[in-house]
């Protein structure tokens, strides 16, 4: 597959607000694919052709400029109609208001386009297109989010929150709460507001993260010791968190990873869309 991809993780004072900024420019080799939430909120400027972004709900964005994906705990289809060629944002889970300036229960399970929301989008749009390299390209986005994106009250307590859920995903809420000088319902309460999901969707998103993250789709996957380690209590109920999150069944999966990817390029929580993997 021909296909650039280029992370970068902002330090300073976008860290606890930016998972990563990327570059990405090629062409996949199937039609379609879904992706996995994480829990964060993702933005892409787009700079050749359209891409077509979907959510679990039905909604789709022909984005010929820029989407901006909202807090979902359901799988985004992520169709290009040619080429890709974009540059974007994953927002950490508390960062939806700071970065964007918008709320994340309005946006959650919705794609929407980037430049109509979000007004740093357009002039920055102009200036990556201005630019040739991905890390001129990288530093323009950086650059623009250093000077507009702003804390919001409580973000720290939910940050603390998620990181406690991030670190163990079977957590108590009522015991993280408690540590945090807090009710239950006030933390539930606050963290749906920051964040857009409840600290319960977080944590199932995040076991699901966590397990994908283990697998090596092309090695024997030990599903009943996987599902025991990360907390679920039986296989069945792995198979259902599964097919919620990512959209198709454990062996699905693996097959359809194995069939788009080489070993190097298998990208945990995406599902291609190949026409020979088919559900089961």
């Amino acid at each position: 597959m021909d296909f650039t991809y280029v992370p970068r993780q902002p330090g300073g004072s976008l860290a606890p607000l930016v998972e990563s900024i990327w570059y990405a420019r090629g062409r996949i080799t199937y039609q379609r694919e879904h992706i996995a939430p994480t829990g964060s909120t993702v933005a892409g400027i787009v700079l050749g052709p359209p891409i077509r972004q979907t959510a679990a709900t039905g909604e789709t964005l022909e984005a010929a400029t820029g989407f901006l994906i909202g807090p979902h705990d359901r799988p985004i289809v992520n169709q290009p109609t040619a080429e890709t060629y974009c540059v974007g944002i994953v927002a950490g889970p508390v960062a939806c208001q700071a970065v964007f300036g918008l709320s994340p229960a309005q946006l959650r399970g919705r794609v929407v386009d980037l430049v109509e929301v979000w007004p740093p989008a357009a002039e920055l749009r102009a200036g990556l297109l201005r630019l040739s390299t991905p890390d001129e390209m990288l530093d323009l986005f950086e650059a623009t989010l250093r000077r507009t994106a702003t804390p919001v009250p409580r973000m720290d307590r939910c940050q603390q929150a998620v990181a406690a859920l991030e670190r163990d995903p079977t957590r108590s809420i009522a015991e993280i709460a408690a540590e945090l000088g807090v009710s239950h319902g006030h933390l539930d309460r606050e963290f749906t507001r920051v964040v857009g999901l409840s600290p319960r969707t977080l944590a199932r998103i995040l076991r699901v993260r966590g397990l994908l993250d283990h697998i090596d789709v092309y090695g024997q996957v030990a599903w009943i010791e996987l599902a025991a380690t990360l907390g679920w209590f039986d296989q069945a109920h792995l198979i259902r968190d599964f097919k919620r999150h990512t959209g198709v069944t454990p062996s699905a999966y693996l097959a359809a990873q194995r069939a788009a990817f080489a070993p190097d390029q298998a990208e945990p929580g995406f599902v291609p869309d190949v026409k020979s993997v088919q559900d089961d």
